[in-house]
């Protein structure tokens, strides 16, 4: 058990005025404890009280021994829901997560495990959003794998080819880089199909002149990255060239402010004005950016309503867009942890336009 994470998520309970919590997310009882399993339709929980640490895990899971304080198994011929109501303070209300499904909750509910029932996902997540040294150099390294695996993306443009292909042979790619797999489903987008911000690969060919953008990632050690970069494959037009630099410069000045005690809002909005005072703000239709870290979207966007300053050691993307349809899309991505007196950009690629030949 992370003692240190533990307190955090503990403290954030108090902040909602709760003294008891069932962790279901995976990814947060390894965040806690350093034990990983994917439960699928079973159920596994992680119960945090200021006593001790209890977890709940089925027989056939992996051995938890060690994982918290007690560790509390059972079979496929039993029902957990009992086992945890044997933990739970029942005149107290208990926080749950975002993920524990109504398949339990109402079980649960109906045995009077607590006096009431809480979302408290926020306070994981916060204790999640803060990165200590540790979980930031796992940032750096996943991003760096991903500034490399850039360098192989471009590497395969060629007339005739499609995106689809490009996007199967990213995996092996990462993994020859020592990366263990995507952190999201990679976007490999050609011509007008890159003014779909969330555009799937397809069998589109590569013809010259097309625009390519690349949106990926991958999860290394756990982390993840996150990144964009536009090209262009012949020598780009005026208008081209104004799309591009207008969402290089929002790019540059977004990273430029980040520093603690800035809003998120703030970010964005200074990202947002700059494609608006370029005439473009009608086409950019997303947010600014998202937290990341053991999950590509982490909750904390960066975007107009979001208005708590950012802390030291937060992750989140900076990626504005222009997306004009049926023309042109173009976005450039980076991700950045904040600093002390600003932050560090954890991507290296460079936002120059470049032209790629075929």
């Amino acid at each position: 058990m992370n003692q240190e994470r533990k307190e955090r998520v503990l403290r954030g309970l108090d902040a909602l005025g709760l003294e008891q919590m069932l962790v279901c997310d995976p990814l947060s009882i390894w965040y806690l404890t350093g034990y990983y399993t994917e439960p699928y339709e079973r159920f596994l929980a992680l119960y945090l009280g200021r006593d001790e640490a209890v977890l709940f895990a089925n027989r056939l899971f992996p051995d938890a021994a060690g994982a918290a304080d007690r560790v509390v198994s059972f079979d496929d011929t039993q029902d957990p829901v009992p086992l945890v109501t044997e933990v739970t303070r029942h005149d107290a209300a208990l926080g749950v997560d975002k993920e524990l499904t109504a398949r339990w909750l109402l079980p649960l509910m109906d045995a009077g495990a607590a006096s009431g029932f809480r979302l408290a996902s926020s306070a994981v997540d916060e204790a999640r959003s803060v990165k200590d040294e540790r979980e930031r150099q796992l940032m750096r390294d996943a991003s760096l794998t991903n500034d490399r695996a850039m360098d192989w993306l471009v590497a395969q443009l060629r007339e005739g080819v499609t995106e689809q292909q490009i996007a199967e042979g990213l995996l092996g790619e990462y993994r020859r880089l020592g990366a263990q797999d995507h952190s999201f489903t990679p976007i490999v987008s050609f011509g007008a199909n890159a003014a779909d911000p969330h555009h799937e690969p397809d069998q589109t060919v590569l013809a010259k002149g097309d625009m390519v953008l690349f949106d990926v990632g991958c999860k290394r050690d756990w982390y993840c990255s996150d990144m964009t970069r536009t090209f262009f494959t012949a020598t780009p037009s005026e208008r081209q060239l104004l799309v591009y630099d207008t969402v290089r410069r929002a790019n540059e000045a977004a990273e430029a402010m980040v520093r603690p005690g800035v809003t998120f809002a703030q970010i964005d909005l200074t990202a947002r004005k700059v494609i608006e005072d370029a005439g473009f703000g009608p086409y950019f239709t997303h947010r600014l950016g998202h937290q990341i870290g053991l999950q590509d979207h982490e909750p904390g966007d960066v975007s107009a309503t979001h208005d708590k300053p950012v802390r030291e050691g937060q992750c989140f993307s900076i990626e504005p867009g222009i997306y004009i349809p049926g023309e042109i899309g173009v976005r450039i991505e980076d991700l950045l942890i904040v600093t002390e007196d600003g932050c560090e950009v954890l991507n290296h690629y460079s936002h120059e336009p470049r032209v790629v030949k075929l």
